[in-house]
């Protein structure tokens, strides 16, 4: 059985200046890609299709990205391509996702961010990701 690491808390999900929604978000990291992090978004909240968003996660829209994006960007505005994370005012942090469809900027309590990531440490200490790595199940993967 693998140890994992995951929590759902509450976020914001930007629509205007004046104007926000809140849904539940699902962080998650494995040990078998010890170099990522998952956010999980309910479907409704995507501008795709609902019905061409099933997938393993029950559903969700699931975003992908360096666990380092998300540690650093609590610090100093972050990333490169489809994921930014940057801190807000207030003990906020933001997450903008960049995908065809448009863009959309996520508010995180900061503390949360935290607290995901303290646990996701105890799984995979920062700096021992390279002693989890399966480069042949990696490839594999990777050629279908």
């Amino acid at each position: 059985m693998h140890v994992t690491a995951e929590e759902t808390v509450q976020a914001r999900l930007i629509l205007s200046s004046h104007r926000s929604a809140r849904l539940r978000v699902t962080l998650s990291y494995r040990p078998d890609d010890p170099l990522a992090v998952r956010m999980a978004f309910p479907a409704e909240f995507s501008l795709d299709d609902p019905a061409d968003c099933r997938g393993p996660e029950g559903g969700d829209i699931v975003w992908v990205f360096a666990r380092r994006l998300l540690s650093t960007g609590l610090e100093v505005p972050s990333g490169i391509g489809d994921v930014h994370v940057r801190p807000a005012l207030g003990r906020r942090t933001l997450v903008e996702l960049r995908a065809p469809e448009g863009t959309a900027l996520v508010q995180f309590d900061t503390a949360d961010l935290r607290r995901f990531l303290w646990r996701s440490r105890l799984v995979v200490p920062e700096g021992e990701e390279h002693l989890h790595l399966d480069a042949d199940r990696a490839l594999a993967e990777l050629l279908g």
